[in-house]
């Protein structure tokens, strides 16, 4: 349960890499809607930033099978929450073989990512992006008419689709950068002293 920070993005190329699927959680969902999507997605893993603690201490406290919980605690964040998990992201990072031998999924329609509707008038929905759904990446740079090496400004929540799959997109377009931003009214009235 991640913003949109730099741990977010990453873990849409990891998370897949590691031969696992990505669940994205909206962060602006309460600990029952969590709860009910970790339960259903089985997760095994979550990668939660301290922001979001409450909610997930919460969600957690009403699963049989609790994951194994990995913090974020992104120095960008100054408020309020603690770190609940097992491990800190940066040092379960460090700490893989940097030769890990990746392998694509087996079959193109293996599912990548499993993403689930707010829920707002039933129990969440879910789908399952898979790396032949990918094509949509090639679509975002035709319709959008995105040059090669462009500069992404993250203002879509990453958990929404995947950002659309933009994650994927900037990475096929070789982008040199993506400015991953917590929330863009602190982004914004950070550097250019407006909250536009």
């Amino acid at each position: 349960m991640l913003a949109n920070t730099p741990e977010m993005f990453e873990c849409h190329f990891g998370v897949p890499m590691a031969g696992a699927v990505l669940n994205t959680l909206n962060t602006r969902l309460d600990a029952e809607a969590i709860a009910f999507m970790l339960e259903h997605g089985e997760a095994k893993v979550l990668i939660a930033d301290r922001e979001f603690s409450g909610t997930v201490g919460r969600s957690l406290a009403a699963l049989k099978a609790k994951p194994f919980v990995i913090d974020v605690d992104d120095p960008e964040y100054s408020g309020a929450g603690e770190r609940i998990g097992s491990a800190e992201y940066e040092s379960f990072i460090a700490g893989g073989d940097p030769e890990y031998a990746w392998k694509p999924p087996a079959d193109e329609w293996n599912a990548i990512s499993l993403n689930y509707t707010s829920g707002t008038t039933a129990t969440p929905r879910c789908g399952l992006p898979s790396p032949g759904r990918l094509s949509e990446c090639d679509l975002h740079i035709v319709t959008w008419g995105m040059p090669q090496h462009a500069v992404y400004l993250w203002t879509l929540p990453m958990f929404h689709c995947n950002g659309w799959c933009f994650p994927w997109t900037m990475a096929a377009m070789q982008a040199p950068m993506c400015a991953c931003a917590r929330s863009t009214r602190s982004w914004f009235s950070t550097r250019c002293g407006s909250t536009a």
